[in-house]
């Protein structure tokens, strides 16, 4: 199933973002209001959740959000002691995919997606830096829902930072040597949240 309407609010409104040794550009309404809360539907319908785990001073600890993996057969990821083969590909992924594809300027073959449920949910500091991402690799990030702090800091001067508001409908693009040089999370808040998805689009070299 498709969504229906109005694509975009400001297809071409991008704010670039220049930081020491990375980039970021964000769209905070890449995708109308109506078609984001058409998509945040469906994700939360139709995308294979789970709660996965990973090891941790000799425990398996639950990750505080839900998680899935999509993509190209083939396309397989590990982060956090986990790999994971992906899921076949569903019309909306495809479709965001399709839709912010010529935006990037980058193929994407992936992608990772987190359902935050709760202010609880939360993302810890880490850098999407795996091999098999390559050096620079070009990460789109769509998100839906409830409005979360999106939080990075410098890897050598932990000083240096920089905060967005990722809100509902929005587009941030993560390139350069951002991922070398930077870390990011998403912290709990104490304040009354509703959902929220993030998907990260990536490419997996073969």
């Amino acid at each position: 199933m498709s969504v229906q309407g109005n694509i975009f609010d400001e297809p071409t409104a991008g704010n670039e973002i220049v930081l020491r040794n990375g980039e970021l550009v964000y769209y905070p309404q890449f995708f109308s209001k109506a078609v984001s809360d058409q998509l945040l539907q469906l994700l939360l319908d139709n995308i294979a959740w789970k709660q996965e785990s990973m090891q941790l001073y000799g425990k398996q600890v639950l990750f505080p959000r839900l998680m899935a993996w999509y993509g190209d057969a083939g396309a397989r990821y590990t982060f956090s002691g986990n790999s994971f083969t992906p899921h076949p590909w569903t019309p909306a992924l495809l479709q965001i995919r399709d839709l912010i594809t010529p935006v990037t300027g980058k193929p994407f073959n992936s992608v990772l997606l987190n359902l935050y449920r709760h202010g609880n949910d939360s993302m810890g500091w880490h850098a999407d830096d795996e091999p098999e991402l390559g050096p620079q690799p070009v990460i789109a990030s769509v998100n839906f829902g409830a409005t979360r702090r999106f939080l990075l800091r410098y890897k050598n001067d932990h000083h240096l930072k920089h905060e967005l508001a990722l809100q509902h409908g929005s587009l941030l693009i993560m390139k350069g040597d951002l991922q070398q040089y930077w870390e990011h999370q998403v912290p709990k808040t104490s304040k009354a949240t509703t959902g929220r998805i993030n998907l990260t689009f990536r490419f997996i070299q073969p």
